[in-house]
């Protein structure tokens, strides 16, 4: 294993999910992949994999897939208590992940510094939960349930959810969701970003909690409400945030189809995007690896999770440790004080 100067910290990693799929996260990704039951997505992420990348810590996500939205949704929810039974499925994913020493759920800063401070590829992943999409949760009064049980972020959409409108499906904040963004800002929590709609975002902007966009490249580059305007971004900022830069070739360069495999300078000019925007302070990696598309999807060079610390190479020196994971980390280490 080559020893990197810098950790790194990923900002959305669907590990769970993926377990639910049928995939041994906990096998090295060779051996994953000769057993993978998931077809046509070639898979780039492992725990092993992740500690040979010189990952550190994620952000992990509860996320529940809803009817209808896509080939893997067979059993996807159709209710708020079938979208609650897959994010409580997943919670126990991850607590048995850390039963058995694989991974440690961090809730506060010292958890994460000693996460940090562990000899590289040492000790487990470090996991800040995350839900994206909030339709498992019951309504404003349930979200004390959901801290307790280690979630510190929540996206309120995916697509359209009880509480707002979201990716390709556009639609404000409703009045649940205004009720939802005053408990997480009452109670500290943080909302992502991505995945919210314009007419949500105003709605949020009106008293808004923290701010992060945990997996978001940048609308400035490729249309559609998935991606952040410089509105958006710039809100991130000013709340002191982090955007994390997704590596899916077709929300890297426009006009691009789920056949074609864009070059690496695709992630730099939205990292470039971002700096000169806001600054490199606020630019971080979301790459949402295996959250729904496989090697097939990523940018070239990009075959397996390990191949990421090459991507950073690109990037000017003074910001290669900021977006590795150093802004990430600045960040979490304030907001899980």
């Amino acid at each position: 294993m080559n020893a990197r100067p810098w950790p790194i910290l990923d900002g959305h990693l669907d590990l769970a999910y993926n377990a639910g799929l049928g995939r041994d996260l906990t096998l090295p990704l060779d051996g994953l992949r000769a057993a993978d039951p998931v077809e046509g997505q070639t898979a780039t992420v492992s725990f092993p994999e992740l500690r040979a990348a010189g990952v550190r810590a994620a952000f992990a996500t509860l996320f529940a897939l809803p009817a209808g939205a896509g080939e893997l949704s067979g059993e996807g929810y159709r209710d708020h208590a079938g979208a609650r039974r897959q994010a409580l499925e997943q919670l126990d994913q991850y607590r048995r992940w850390e039963d058995a020493g694989h991974v440690r759920l961090l809730t506060d800063a010292a958890a994460l510094r000693e996460v940090l401070a562990a000899p590289e590829g040492a000790g487990p992943l470090g996991l800040v939960l995350l839900m994206e999409g909030a339709d498992p949760v019951r309504d404003a009064d349930d979200l004390p349930f959901w801290v307790g049980a280690g979630v510190r972020v929540i996206g309120p959409a995916w697509g359209a959810t009880r509480y707002a409108g979201g990716t390709d499906a556009p639609g404000p904040l409703t009045g649940a969701g205004r009720d939802l963004v005053a408990a997480m800002r009452d109670l500290g929590m943080t909302l992502d970003l991505s995945h919210l709609d314009d007419a949500a975002f105003e709605g949020v902007m009106e008293a808004p909690p923290r701010l992060i966009a945990t997996h978001a490249n940048s609308r400035a580059l490729v249309p559609g409400n998935r991606h952040l305007t410089d509105e958006m971004a710039r809100a991130v900022a000013a709340s002191g945030g982090v955007i994390g830069l997704v590596l899916l070739s077709r929300f890297l360069r426009a006009g691009v189809g789920d056949t074609v495999r864009v070059p690496p300078e695709a992630v730099l000019e939205h990292a470039r995007h971002y700096a000169r925007l806001v600054g490199w302070e606020h630019v971080g990696l979301g790459s949402d690896l295996d959250g729904g598309f496989g090697a097939e999807k990523t940018p070239l060079g990009i075959g397996r999770y390990a191949d990421v610390p090459g991507l950073l190479d690109h990037l000017p020196a003074e910001a290669r440790a900021g977006v590795a994971g150093g802004n990430w980390a600045r960040w979490l280490l304030g907001a899980l004080g």
